[in-house]
């Protein structure tokens, strides 16, 4: 089952996403796509519900996050081996968790917008995980992955300068507001199948640039394992999301000059069945920086 929001920002209706793209109405059954909702998902019957057409005059319907302000979003960094090896870094000997704010959160085809005339705003590919139920203290991967109510396609935006260089404070250079594109939609563990998060594939492009194309199987700590272990540092509450980790090809593991993301770019996000993402990158700085060239140079 796939479980959407679609309408403008802060009117986003919930939805269930049919197989042929026909959007099922929920509205019936809860206001949003909230905690109380999730820990109930597992037991709706997409059947019983009606359609909903879409608004008169419109020729594209908006896919807002798929899961309403998140209490927090956790990330998980150096979780994938061939992304610790571009860093130059050993593998994590325990997970390395930091916090992204929950007003980074955004739309699959919002705007990224940049801190004002950043120059090392990188982009990293991501599978999300919905908690479907709060977990605290958990030791067993299986049980854990129990309180997952899905799945979403993520990018997790990051100024490397405020995030490495300047007081070394993660949070700090991932919590911008627009820094956490989610969705189109959540996915239910029961779409995924057989293989799992693990037949998942992510794929990240740049004006039609493939930057980055790996699978979770390169993941060095698995799904249950980090819900485990972040369970144990913080509860972990229904419609949070944890981001698991990004696959290698991001800017800051390439040469010189590194490829960071810059106003104008089309990033394109592709998940298979979670579903793909297209933000382009907005420096609301850009009007004064060109002022200031032109200026310069005359």
């Amino acid at each position: 089952m796939r479980v959407a929001r679609v309408g403008a920002p802060g009117a986003e209706r919930p939805v269930v996403v049919a197989a042929d793209g026909a959007l099922l109405d929920l509205a019936g059954l809860t206001q949003d796509v909230d905690a109380a909702f999730l820990a109930s998902l597992a037991d709706l019957d997409p059947s019983t519900l009606p359609g909903l057409a879409p608004p008169p005059g419109a020729s594209t319907l908006r896919f807002g996050p798929p899961v309403a302000r998140p209490g927090k979003v956790v990330g998980i960094g150096l979780n994938y081996r061939d992304h610790a090896a571009e860093a130059g870094m050993p593998l994590p000997a325990e997970p390395v968790v930091f916090l992204k704010s929950p007003t980074s959160v955004s739309g699959p085809s919002d705007d990224v917008v940049m801190l004002p005339g950043s120059t090392t705003t990188d982009y990293e590919v991501e599978l999300g995980v919905v908690l479907g139920r709060d977990l605290r203290g958990e030791c067993d991967p299986h049980r854990a992955l129990a309180a997952v109510a899905g799945y979403v396609l993520a990018q997790d935006v990051s100024d490397r300068a405020l995030q490495l260089e300047r007081g070394g404070t993660w949070t700090k250079g991932k919590s911008a507001d627009t820094f956490c594109p989610l969705g189109p939609w959540l996915v239910t563990p029961d779409e995924l199948g057989s293989p799992g998060v693990g037949g998942v594939r992510l794929r990240l492009s740049v004006d039609g640039d493939l930057r980055q194309d790996g699978s979770p199987c390169d993941m060095v700590f698995g799904i249950g394992e980090l819900l485990c272990y972040t369970s144990g540092l913080m509860t972990l509450e229904a419609g949070d999301v944890v981001l698991t980790g990004t696959p290698a090809g991001v800017a800051m593991g390439r040469p010189e000059p590194r490829p960071y993301l810059r106003h104008g770019q089309v990033v394109e996000a592709d998940g298979g069945v979670l579903g793909q993402q297209r933000t382009r990158v907005v420096d609301p700085g850009y009007g004064t920086i060109a002022l200031d060239e032109e200026a310069a140079a005359g």
